[in-house]
């Protein structure tokens, strides 16, 4: 089993449990802590941006991940969501197994 990390940011906590909902109702992911209180300075348009973001923290496997991105950019308010994701190469094997468990594979 490969689990992913896959970090994005949202513009409030709502944001965020609506996706996280919607997420983890599907077994796309199989938990999503999400951080607010985070401060995103970007070049957008041209032009230096500054806004209060949530950042969501989603685990799950790397055989659901281009569903899950699908998923995530369909719900996600940007234009160009941030939808990264890191390989978990090591971890407590028992909570790897639990993702593995509780995330459907894709079809």
């Amino acid at each position: 089993m490969s689990a992913l990390l896959v970090l994005s940011t949202v513009p409030n906590e709502e944001t965020a449990k609506i996706i996280a909902h919607n997420l983890i109702g599907q077994n796309l992911a199989a938990c999503i802590s999400f951080q607010k209180g985070l401060t995103s300075v970007f070049m957008w348009e041209g032009k230096i941006q500054e806004e209060n973001e949530v950042l969501l923290l989603i685990k799950t496997k790397q055989a659901l991940f281009e569903t899950l991105k699908t998923t995530l950019y369909a719900l996600h308010p940007y234009d160009v969501p941030e939808i990264i994701a890191f390989d978990i190469s090591h971890g407590h094997t028992p909570y790897l197994q639990w993702i593995d468990s509780v995330t459907k594979e894709t079809v």
